[in-house]
Order: structure tokens, then C-alpha cells, then sequence
């Protein structure tokens, strides 16, 4: 068996893109910024051109893990700081017509199943929430943040004590952009 002395991984900067690293991993983009530490000691990260150096030597199991883990962190931080993350829901009903509304740093649930309180979902981070119609479009350049406000919401209509098969009333996921 022949064990890997080096594990390396590259992630190219695009144009336009800044990347430092001072014992956390800073991305600035054209109009935001983004930075994250990340502690696992085994990893050294550097910049070497226009590339995010990640290496490990004579790896274990959990850093071979670890390193392709906080290569996808750190290009998800790249395209957030570049483009920036949309998803997109979709607001269904067919026993009683649901209103969704933003308030504060909430989004609001009025009449889910002709339920009288209403049911709330927060935001996490900077993620921005519009309501058109009967769409719901989250944005935002944190991709984990984004995606947890888009689990929040969804789980928020979540129907308990009924038929799932004739009740789908809900808010949920169409696209991710």
C-alpha cells in the first residue's frame, strides 16, 4: 500500500478578486467581501499567482477530508463575492390561500392551512428575502446562509398531523442560481 505524501489543490482567482490569508481566509470581490477562519492546523493555505494553495503532507483520512472541504469553502466564497447566490421558491396552496410577507428579519406565514396564528421564519446573515407574487427570491453571498433561510422557510410549512398526499400546500424550492 502506498500512502500519499502530498495532497494538493488549486483553486484559480478570477479577475477583479482579492484573496489574503492571515490565519482566516479573506475574499473580496468587486462589491463584497467575505472572510472565514478555518482551523484545521494539518492544512497550509497560500497564494501563489493567481491560485488559493491548499496542501497537505503525509495526510490521514480526515485531511484528506478536511482539505477538499475548505477547497469547496473557499470557491463557494469566491463565487459569492463574484455573483452571488439566488434561489428561488415557489409558493403553492389549494385549500386556503396563504399570504407571505417580509417583516423585519422575518418572513411571515398568514392563513397556512387556515391555521390562525401565524407561522415565522428567520433570516440568517445578510440574506435578502422578496416576495413577487407567489414566488419567494432569496439573495445573498454567503451560500450557507442563503441556504439555511431557504431551509427556514421551508420548514416553517411543514404539515404535521395530515395527509401529505392530499395536503401539499407549501413553500418550496424550484431553482438555485
Amino acid at each position: 500500500m502506498v500512502l500519499a505524501a502530498l495532497i494538493r489543490e488549486e483553486i484559480p482567482i478570477p479577475d477583479g478578486v482579492d484573496v489574503t490569508i492571515d490565519g482566516g481566509v479573506t475574499v473580496k470581490g468587486p462589491k463584497w467581501e467575505l472572510s472565514r477562519k478555518f482551523n484545521h492546523s494539518e492544512i497550509s493555505m497560500a497564494v501563489e499567482d493567481d491560485k488559493v494553495v491548499l496542501e497537505v503532507k503525509f495526510p490521514k483520512k480526515k485531511d484528506k477530508a478536511m482539505i477538499g472541504t475548505v477547497r469547496a469553502h473557499i470557491s463557494n466564497m469566491i463565487t459569492g463575492v463574484t455573483e452571488g447566490f439566488r434561489y428561488r421558491m415557489k409558493i403553492v396552496y389549494a385549500h386556503f390561500p396563504m399570504s407571505v410577507k417580509v417583516a423585519g428579519d422575518k418572513v411571515v406565514i398568514e392563513n397556512f392551512l387556515g391555521e390562525r396564528h401565524p407561522r415565522t421564519a428567520r433570516f440568517v446573515g445578510d440574506t435578502k428575502v422578496q416576495v413577487k407574487g407567489d414566488e419567494v427570491e432569496i439573495t445573498g453571498i454567503n451560500k450557507e446562509h442563503v441556504g439555511q433561510t431557504m431551509a427556514n422557510i421551508e420548514q416553517a410549512t411543514k404539515i404535521k398531523g395530515r395527509d401529505p398526499r392530499v395536503f401539499q400546500d407549501g413553500i418550496y424550492l424550484v431553482s438555485k442560481e
